[in-house]
């Protein structure tokens, strides 16, 4: 079985570069389960409804975001627009699972492809020069549990969303063999370190942004040139030029959920 994760999109820029290929990498690859993080694809400041429902247009079946999910403040009541147990859209919009206990959404989606194979996406955020959260590593144990007393799926991807290589390796570590890939998100930049682990969970540190990348991390430049040299508040405008798709292609073992190998893709204009 194939899956492909998407990097953040970011902006209009990260939008269209992945209409532009996402159909044909899923037609090539026989890919099974598509996964986008979705967290800075409105301007680069989180996602709406709508750019969400046209993500799904694409062939999304779950999206995942980080530390700017709440960004666009019509989101919440779309997450909470539908149940736990629904397998409608909104429901499939995910944020960190270690968030504080009553906030809107869900951090972990359950469902089963097209071909009948179940799976389970989860969202996971870092606290090393991140936004305060709970203990990821505790919620990591917690999630590899329900899912194995829920659905029994044994295809399980999980988007970290963190700051700190080292947190993003030790967490790779913490679940090698109990999930099928544990891959990385928020910096932006795309590691060259996919790998397969001893136990059988792909691994990636970040698979990058799919966005703008004649910028800073998706950031018009001169704006954050200004701040570093100056000192000075800034806003910061999504840049445009030079979009890249970044995206990790895996293939697993539906039997053990185990992945075999793991593609690290960038695409270009």
């Amino acid at each position: 079985m194939n899956i492909l994760f998407v990097g953040d999109i970011f902006g209009s820029a990260g939008r269209r570069i992945v209409r532009e290929h996402i159909s044909h990498i899923r037609s090539a690859n026989n890919v099974e389960l598509l996964v986008i993080n979705a967290e800075n694809a409105a301007g680069g400041f989180g996602v709406t409804p709508n750019i969400a429902e046209d993500l799904f247009d694409l062939g999304a079946d779950v999206l995942t975001t980080g530390n700017h999910v709440w960004d666009k403040r019509e989101l919440i009541d779309y997450m909470n627009s539908a149940p736990e147990s629904s397998h409608a859209r909104a429901r499939r919009v995910l944020r960190p699972i270690n968030y504080q206990r009553g906030v809107p959404g869900y951090g972990v989606y359950e469902g089963t492809t097209t071909s009948g194979v179940p799976y389970a996406v989860a969202n996971l955020a870092g606290r090393v020069f991140m936004p305060n959260t709970n203990d990821p590593f505790a919620a990591a144990d917690d999630l590899v549990t329900g899912i194995k007393s829920r659905s029994g799926a044994k295809v399980i991807l999980v988007d970290f969303h963190a700051e700190a290589t080292s947190e993003k390796v030790a967490m790779g570590w913490h679940l090698d063999g109990r999930v099928t890939a544990l891959l990385g998100t928020h910096t932006h930049i795309p590691t060259a370190d996919e790998r397969i682990l001893p136990g059988g969970t792909a691994y990636q540190t970040d698979v990058g942004m799919s966005g703008p990348y004649d910028s800073v991390i998706g950031v018009e430049r001169d704006l954050v040139l200004h701040k570093f040299r100056t000192g000075m508040p800034a806003k910061f405008e999504a840049a445009k030029e030079n979009p890249k798709m970044c995206a990790a292609l895996i293939t697993c073992d539906l039997n053990t959920g185990h992945a075999s190998a793991i593609q690290r893709i960038m695409l270009g204009e």
